[in-house]
Parts: structure tokens; C-alpha cells; sequence
């Protein structure tokens, strides 16, 4: 799959949205719900109702942009409905557009450095 790598912050509102909103009415909920600036430059995940829908918007520079996916079989792994947004990163924003269990997803562990030899 293409899509993020490195940095990028994401996040996802838990509480599923009105799937007929476009890419505006999603930037209005991420400017009055999630109290966040829709151009900055990061990723905002949203669920409909059904848990087999997810819908994407963020700024690439020159326009906003809307990804939408269903999937043929099963769901998504959702956190838990609840007020507000959670952060993923760009390996667990993966794995959750995959239909993958994203919270199976850790940060890779530094191999520590030896201080002395021997």
C-alpha cells in the first residue's frame, strides 16, 4: 500500500460522522470538533456508523484531499466511541486502512549501544 511514512501526524475521531459530508464538512468538524487546523498538514481519520467505512482528509499544498474507503468483507478496528481524537502513527494509520488490527502495530525498539566492550 502507498501512503505515509516518517512523521506525519495523524488522527482519528472516534466518534463515527455523517458519511454524506465532503471534504469541507469534514474540514468544519476537524476545526469545531476536533479543534485542529484541517490545512497544517496532518491526516484526519473518520468513521461512519457501519465500521467497514473510513474516510480521510488532509492537505497536500495545493488543494484539500479525500480518501474513502469501504471494505468487501469485515471492518475496520476502531478505538472505542468516546469524545475527542486519538494519534496514530503513519505504520498504524497503515495497518487500520488495510483492515489490519492497528493497535498490534509498536514502534520498532532501538538496539541499545554497548558503553564498553566486554
Amino acid at each position: 500500500m502507498i501512503g505515509p511514512s516518517g512523521a506525519v501526524r495523524v488522527l482519528v475521531a472516534t466518534k463515527p460522522v455523517d458519511f454524506r459530508k465532503g471534504a469541507e464538512g469534514l474540514a468544519a468538524l476537524v476545526r469545531e470538533e476536533m479543534r485542529a487546523d484541517p490545512f497544517g498538514g496532518a491526516i484526519f481519520v473518520f468513521r461512519a456508523k457501519r465500521a467497514d467505512r473510513i474516510k480521510l482528509i488532509f492537505w497536500d499544498g495545493t488543494g484539500l484531499c479525500l480518501y474513502a474507503k469501504r471494505l468487501e468483507e469485515g471492518e475496520f478496528r476502531w478505538p472505542k466511541v468516546q469524545d475527542g481524537a486519538i494519534r496514530l502513527t503513519a505504520a498504524q494509520l497503515g495497518a487500520l486502512l488495510e483492515g489490519l488490527d492497528w493497535r498490534r502495530v509498536h514502534r520498532s525498539q532501538r538496539p541499545r549501544t554497548p558503553l564498553a566492550a566486554g
